[in-house]
């Protein structure tokens, strides 16, 4: 009978290859040497062009409680911009808040500072800000303490006061704008 034979070739070792291979599994292998050159990196003109559009055109980050995250700037278009980006209900309460201190104080100065609206008296300084809170919207007034009626929040400075708004609850708009009034005749806080 005949035998069968592996088609597979047969490995054979070299004697003095076999002696290195025994030589270095005794050793710990040396990591190799890292060139100290920089490959430059890879830009893709078509990707950062679509990250900027879409920098651009992305909502802004909405913060703990809700607060949009607005980048710092003077006028209106960054108040705008944060009253657009207040989530749900508090956008249009923000716009009526707006419209109404507009209204009581004609040439009012607005900026964004802290992610917050900022409204003052040009050489006065800043007289009221908000801020969104989950429930609410806290309203500042800097020299409050100095309003009457007071409003109906205390705060850990002596001076400040602050009333809330909350969802579907009517904004008492003339003792508002009284307190607006009241408010930007005083001497405001200067950043």
């Amino acid at each position: 009978m005949a035998e069968k034979t592996s088609s597979k070739p047969t490995k054979v070792v070299n004697e003095p290859d076999a002696k290195r291979g025994a030589a270095k599994a005794g050793k710990p292998r040396q990591p190799a040497a890292k060139s100290s050159a920089r490959k430059p990196a890879a830009t893709k003109p078509a990707a950062t062009k679509a990250a900027a559009t879409k920098t651009k055109d992305a909502k802004p980050t909405l913060l703990s409680g809700g607060n949009p995250q607005i980048a710092k700037g003077e006028g209106n278009a960054p108040v705008q911009a944060y009253i657009a980006a207040m989530p749900g209900w508090k956008s249009d309460a923000g716009r009526r808040l707006d419209a109404l201190i507009v209204r009581t104080v004609p040439g009012v100065k607005k900026a964004v500072k802290w992610n917050s609206p900022f409204y003052g008296v040009e050489g006065q300084g800043w007289f009221l800000a908000y801020h969104c809170f989950t429930k609410y919207i806290k309203v500042t007034f800097f020299r409050g303490a100095s309003l009457s009626p007071l409003p109906p929040v205390e705060s850990k400075d002596k001076n400040t006061r602050y009333f809330h708004i909350h969802e579907g609850e009517h904004l008492d708009e003339e003792l508002v704008a009284s307190w607006i009034r009241q408010a930007s005749e005083l001497p405001g806080w200067m950043t």
